[in-house]
């Protein structure tokens, strides 16, 4: 039941990353295509993370995979925040 679960969570984490690349390259302008990105990708690894937590085993190993997914939203968030940031200034110039 645990595997079902499991792999049901990684397919949906798989279908948010698809999602977040469609919008990359579909959506027509640099914020859109930002913000479909970070939180397709996001919830995306969360759903990963998740899944692949309940088939670990392992605190350690559930730990390891949560602090990963902290630091990739971190990171995404601020990377985003200053792509956008630099476009907004060109845009004023």
């Amino acid at each position: 039941m645990i595997n079902l679960a499991s792999s049901i969570l990684i397919l949906a984490g798989l279908f948010f990353y698809l999602a977040g690349s469609i919008g990359l390259l579909r959506l027509p302008d640099l914020y859109t295509r930002l913000h479909a990105l970070t939180k397709a990708d996001n919830l995306g690894l969360g759903l990963i993370v998740v899944g692949l937590a309940m088939i670990s085993g392992s605190l350690l190993m559930t730990m390891k995979l949560l602090l990963i997914w902290i630091l990739v939203l971190a990171g995404s968030a601020a990377s985003a925040h200053l792509i956008a940031q630099q476009a907004l200034r060109r845009e004023q110039n």
